[in-house]
């Protein structure tokens, strides 16, 4: 049986969608710390790629800061090498809370290939708690927008009641 596809979806009112939920949660742009937490770099392109014209997550009202204590949460990439592993732990606990967690990628995910070693933690949530797991290698920039709404929606429910800035 053939079905009917399905219209696609209006980029401009998915767009409008996203910045009204990032508003209504935070009243203002979400902020992300990225962390390089040992990766090949694949997903770092990615994520630097959310910022091109095509995808200008800017437009939605998400952000990456330079400095953990002006982030709402951390998106993670690669596998925790030992060497970064105290770094990324004392990164993600300068954000304040309530706080989100993002893992970018297989390696992130899991481990990837290097998995757990002499050289490597893992993946993230070996180190600490993660909210969103975004899987590929590495994944698509759709699907690392995907996540961070996903995650924005945890973000929401940890809020406390009195907490609403809008």
């Amino acid at each position: 049986m053939v079905s009917k596809a399905q219209p696609a979806s209006d980029p401009d009112a998915e767009a409008a969608r996203a910045f009204a939920q990032i508003r209504r949660v935070l009243g203002r742009s979400l902020h992300l710390r990225h962390l390089d937490a040992g990766s090949c770099n694949a997903c770092d392109w990615e994520l630097t790629a959310l910022l091109n014209p095509v995808y200008d997550v800017r437009r939605l009202g998400i952000d990456f800061v330079a400095s953990p204590r002006h982030a709402d949460g951390g998106v993670v990439t690669g596998p925790v090498t030992r060497n970064l592993e105290t770094a990324v732990r004392r990164t993600v606990e300068a954000i304040p809370e309530p706080r989100i967690v993002i893992a970018v990628g297989a390696c992130a995910a899991s481990g990837g290939i290097v998995g757990e070693g002499y050289a490597s933690a893992g993946g993230v949530d070996r180190v600490l708690p993660v909210d969103v797991y975004i899987p590929g290698c590495p994944p698509r920039p759709e699907a690392i927008i995907f996540g961070i709404l996903l995650a924005l929606g945890r973000l929401d429910a940890r809020r406390l009641p009195g907490d609403s800035t809008s």
